[in-house]
């Protein structure tokens, strides 16, 4: 795995999860400019399962297992998607939270995959 790409996604869902919380904070949903920093945060997530399925091909393999690192980074990958499709079925405050509460999950799900491949 590139650490600097989990770094990366870690640090970009954070600030998506403070941007979304603060929204929540001020009682507003999901606008625009969020589903915007949800898709460059997705974008960063794609790009961390494409690495992680060619290091794969290439025969590379983590410490703990191949079922449960590709199970991480397809959970990776969803977390945010979901989060902003379920923020525009409640378009009050808690859209914000729910898409906070998602990019959270994502930094999480991060820290994990480091620790499955083995860093």
């Amino acid at each position: 795995m590139l650490d600097a790409l989990t770094v990366a996604v870690a640090v970009t869902a954070l600030a998506l999860a403070a941007w979304c919380g603060f929204a929540a904070y001020r009682d507003q949903p999901t606008k625009d400019w969020h589903f915007i920093g949800m898709a460059v945060v997705s974008v960063l997530a794609l790009a961390q399962l494409v690495v992680g399925v060619v290091q794969l091909a290439r025969g590379e393999r983590p410490e703990q297992g191949m079922t449960i690192f590709i199970a991480y980074l397809i959970g990776a990958f969803a977390a945010v998607p979901a989060a902003g499709f379920l923020s525009l079925t409640e378009r009050t405050r808690w859209g914000s939270v729910t898409v906070a509460a998602g990019a959270v999950v994502l930094a999480v799900l991060e820290v994990r995959l480091y620790d499955i491949w083995g860093n």
